[in-house]
């Protein structure tokens, strides 16, 4: 009854977030999609402000005497366009009449004037205290050096943003409308960080919308869908309950066939690992009778040169005892580093590399290294000692959290498996500092190592389990890091669990 309430809880608190987290995304989509749509809208309806520009600039210039045509072309644009509610012609010589929609207060027709004089061709946009909540679109008439009149046009951005859509109308999301000087034409000041932003896709006015919409509780968890995640949890909880009574006998079975299994490779590990240690040991023991041979021959040398027989004879007796003494102890490393060979069958590769990043977490974390693994869910199976293979991916992880714990940065180590035309590709590769191009012949000979401390015995080892099963590992030259190929041919039969 204990696992059934942990359970009913754990699910329930997880389909709540779920269901926030599902709400969140979905308000915020919605809100990205009508911004998306309100920004195009707007920016068509801004790129028809250059089109009236162009017009009434030529009809200013068409009839330069008489203004009754420019305005009569204004009032029917400011009829039909409802954003657009003023436009003027300023003469920048003083003794030339304006003609405007409205009457225009000096100060905004200097400020025209002067952003029409200062133009070098491009739209001038303007805000101004006389017209809040628009913003001011200024350009020279005719657009050269030889300008006449200042043109402008007021557009109101509530207009200019003003939709039919339902997400705008419920009023949930607050707009604001920037231009490109940082001046705000529309919407509040001052608002929270904006969920939506997107700058209008026009040349002359490239303002910036920004939306941002509160989302309340009662948004992100609705009462009956809240309820149906309640209610679901508490069976789903019921169910596991009941099946986790009728599993833990079996569980218990495994557990021991687990540890049994455990305790075979820990032996495993701890021989390897004893013989790191013992490596030193050995060549120091071989050096001695390798030292005595080579003695001992230039001593014979010498002996055969003076005819002295019987001496030689007993120098090449001692150099005989010598050179079997060496190859004792090359037979005692030999069968120390002989793991007991098992029966292979088929193995998830996936599951074992999987098992490998578990037992190494520790480590990992220690060493601040992050671990990427792509390994697809589906099975590969190849025929092989599950011992072994886990023993020559601990080799290698453990070669890559070294090659990378030294350096400063980020320290990566990514592990890629997959298959094609018969056989399993494992790559184990890191961001360290690589092999030295010199050592990449001898990589896997054993005692061939980069590190003080290590025995260089690891690759050499793990080579020959691999080989042993059929398949082959070598080491891909690559711009930075590490890259170690395993390839393993794959099993008739699906891996066993």
């Amino acid at each position: 009854m204990k696992w059934f309430w942990i359970w009913w809880l754990g699910l329930a608190l997880l389909g709540t977030a779920g269901l926030g987290f599902y709400r969140q995304v979905t308000l915020l989509g919605e809100l990205e999609q009508a911004g998306s749509t309100l920004a195009a809208e707007a920016a068509q309806r801004a790129d028809q402000h250059d089109a009236h520009l162009t017009a009434l600039s030529a009809i200013a210039q068409a009839d330069k005497t008489d203004s009754s045509a420019f305005l009569e072309v204004a009032t029917t644009i400011l009829r039909f366009y409802p954003r657009i509610d003023e436009i003027q012609l300023v003469p920048l010589q003083d003794p030339a009449p304006m003609a405007g929609t409205q009457p225009l207060e000096p100060n905004l027709a200097e400020a025209v004037k002067a952003a029409a004089e200062a133009s070098t061709g491009q739209t001038a946009l303007l805000t101004t205290p006389e017209r809040p909540g628009h913003y001011l679109m200024v350009k020279r008439s005719p657009n050269s050096d030889a300008a006449r009149d200042g043109l402008m046009v007021a557009v109101d951005a509530a207009q200019l943003l003003a939709s039919d859509a339902a997400f705008w109308r419920n009023g949930t999301a607050a707009l604001r409308l920037t231009m490109p000087d940082g001046h705000v034409v529309y919407g509040p000041a001052e608002m929270p960080a904006p969920q939506f932003s997107r700058r209008l896709g026009s040349a002359t006015q490239p303002l910036l919308l920004e939306a941002s919409m509160p989302v309340s509780l009662s948004q992100l968890l609705p009462l009956d869908r809240l309820a149906a995640i309640i209610l679901g949890a508490g069976l789903l909880a019921a169910i596991g309950s009941a099946l986790l009574q009728q599993r833990t006998r079996t569980r218990l079975a495994e557990r021991r066939a687990e540890l049994s299994d455990m305790e075979s490779r820990l032996a495993h590990a701890s021989r390897v690992n004893a013989m790191g240690e013992m490596a030193s040991g050995m060549a120091h023991e071989l050096t001695q009778p390798l030292t005595a041979i080579l003695a001992q021959a230039q001593a014979g040398k010498h002996l055969l040169a003076r005819q002295d027989n019987v001496s030689l004879g007993k120098v090449l007796d001692d150099t005989v005892g010598q050179a079997r003494r060496a190859a004792d102890i090359l037979e005692r490393l030999r069968h120390w580093s002989r793991p007991q060979r098992p029966v292979a069958k088929p193995v998830d590769l996936g599951a074992a590399v999987r098992s490998v990043i578990t037992l190494l977490e520790g480590e990992a974390a220690q060493r601040a290294v992050i671990v990427q693994p792509h390994v697809p869910a589906k099975p590969i199976s190849v025929l092989a000692d599950p011992v072994e293979l886990e023993q020559v991916i601990f080799n290698l992880l453990r070669n890559a959290f070294e090659a990378v714990s030294e350096q400063s940065g980020a320290r990566d180590v990514r592990i890629a498996l997959s298959e094609a035309d018969g056989v399993a590709r494992l790559d184990i590769a890191d961001n360290g500092p690589g092999v030295p191009s010199e050592l990449v012949p001898k990589l896997f000979t054993p005692f061939t190592t980069t590190r003080p401390e290590g025995t260089g015995l690891g690759l050499a080892l793990s080579q020959r389990l691999i080989e042993r099963a059929g398949g082959e590992i070598a080491y891909v030259q690559q711009d930075r890091g590490a890259l170690f190929r395993v390839t393993l041919p794959l099993a008739k039969g699906g891996a066993k669990a």
